[in-house]
């Protein structure tokens, strides 16, 4: 079948300007570089295990992180599977984009995982340096909880990763089956200083792409508020493909994943350079799509939406 000029176009754009991450066959690509309109294709099923049931989030920050930081990252979580406290508590919540992924859990026999905040770790000291190998990032999770489970390392904007910032924002992955069970597991890193450009857009001028003015971060934290974006994308991505072989587009090497799938696209009419329509606080002037618990703002990324083909926002 024949390929549109506007379409060939718009693959040679996005193949010139794809950034992407690929460990244990997850990937991510640079959210200023794609467009709402490119084609997408059908999500398949892989016949693997998803996510389900009481599912703790365990936070491993690893070096420096502020105080006011820690507290941001926590309130996302637990504002993922927050119910609502008042008749007038705020939507579109961050607690409905994690119910959008519903739509993957078909059977009546497994639900979407109610996820809650579990252990905070601090890791002020570098233990095992500033330079971290994938090996590293593991060990880091395996502080965690052993099962039913996903460990979360975060490592700040002075720690260097495997791959960070020339291949990779985070990535998600698991552990081997042991007699102490298996966790899924999440690393991002904070892009303040090494790429905002590539990691925390659209609160930082794109490094490559069409060039636009960068939005105000909802939490004041450039860094901090990119990590939750590409955080947000992994535990999409964990919970519907925690193993390898659940739901995911294209090759297992470099799949797209239930957040992938619609990279860069955060509101409605979205396009190369452009996140799309989104909410404006009238005090701050920053850009979110998505309410949370203690008042907080958050910036969301689309999810593909299996049963239409297409990518489903809040906003």
């Amino acid at each position: 079948m024949a390929i549109s000029s506007t379409i060939a176009a718009f693959l040679l754009f996005l193949f010139s300007f794809a950034f992407q991450f690929c460990h244990g066959g997850r990937i991510i690509l640079s959210a200023s570089a794609v467009a709402e309109e490119q084609p997408l294709a059908t999500m398949t099923y892989h016949k693997g295990a998803l996510l389900y049931g009481n599912v703790s989030v365990n936070l491993i920050f690893y070096g420096k992180f502020s105080a006011a930081q820690r507290a941001v990252v926590s309130d996302f979580v637990a504002s993922l599977s927050s119910l609502p406290q008042q008749k007038d508590s705020l939507e579109p919540s961050v607690a409905t984009w994690w119910r959008g992924l519903a739509r993957y859990y078909a059977s009546p026999r497994i639900h979407l995982p109610k996820l809650a905040l579990g252990k905070l770790i601090l890791d002020e000291g570098y233990t095992l340096g500033r330079s971290l190998h994938d090996a590293d990032v593991f060990n880091l999770a395996a502080r965690g909880a052993p099962r039913s489970a996903v460990n979360v390392v975060l490592t700040a904007e002075d720690v260097a990763v495997e791959g960070f910032c020339m291949s990779r924002c985070g990535t998600h992955a698991s552990s081997r089956r042991s007699r102490a069970g298996r966790f899924a597991y999440v690393w991002v890193g904070n892009s303040a200083k090494q790429c905002p450009g590539q990691c925390a857009w659209p609160f930082h001028q794109p490094q490559y792409g069409p060039q636009s003015p960068p939005l105000v971060a909802p939490n004041g934290d450039v860094g901090i508020d990119g990590v939750l974006i590409n955080l947000a994308g992994l535990l999409a991505g964990t919970a519907t493909n925690p193993f390898g072989n659940g739901f995911f587009q294209g090759p297992k090497e470099a799949p797209l994943e239930a957040a992938t799938a619609c990279t860069g696209v955060y509101g409605k009419g979205a396009y190369p350079g452009y996140a799309g329509n989104l909410l404006v606080d009238p005090t701050t002037g920053a850009s979110y799509n998505a309410n949370g618990v203690r008042g907080r703002k958050y910036l969301v990324p689309a999810l593909f939406d299996p049963s239409t083909s297409s990518c489903s926002t809040l906003v």
